[in-house]
């Protein structure tokens, strides 16, 4: 194998594993709302549960991140593990509004879930997302 070829078949690797583990984290954030609608809510109220569910979303991205990077065997590049923080953040809020749009759900009340003055906890996730590949890739990956 060629360095080129080695350094074309890391950089895939860099690219294609990270969006893996997102689709399991889009997959855990679906569940995780699941629950809170028709588990947490009903039980703690709307905003107990909207935190509580945030929470519990921002740990198992944490945990699932922690993971992959203690498992992966690419190595990441300051760089890369940067850029994969903002692909898996990028694609959670465009997740995020694509659904509101398809749901009839006004963009306003979409952006409100970012607004920590009003109380909203909803920007820990994005931030786990940012700073989660940083955190572990810099100190876990080989």
């Amino acid at each position: 194998m060629t360095l080129l070829s080695t350094l074309q078949h890391q950089s895939v690797r860099a690219i294609l594993y990270p969006l893996g583990l997102w689709v399991v984290m889009a997959v855990v954030a679906v569940v995780n709302g699941g629950i809170r609608e028709v588990v947490l809510i009903p039980r703690t109220g709307e905003y107990a549960g909207h935190v509580l569910s945030t929470a519990v979303l921002v740990t198992a991205i944490l945990v699932l991140s922690g993971a992959y990077f203690s498992w992966t065997p690419v190595e990441y590049t300051w760089a890369e593990l940067l850029l994969v923080g903002v692909v898996w953040t990028v694609l959670t809020v465009g997740f995020e509004f694509l659904v509101g749009y398809v749901e009839g759900t006004p963009v306003s009340v979409t952006v409100g879930q970012y607004n920590v003055l009003a109380g909203q906890v909803w920007i820990a996730v994005p931030l786990a997302l940012l700073f989660s590949p940083l955190l572990f890739g810099w100190y876990l990956s080989p």
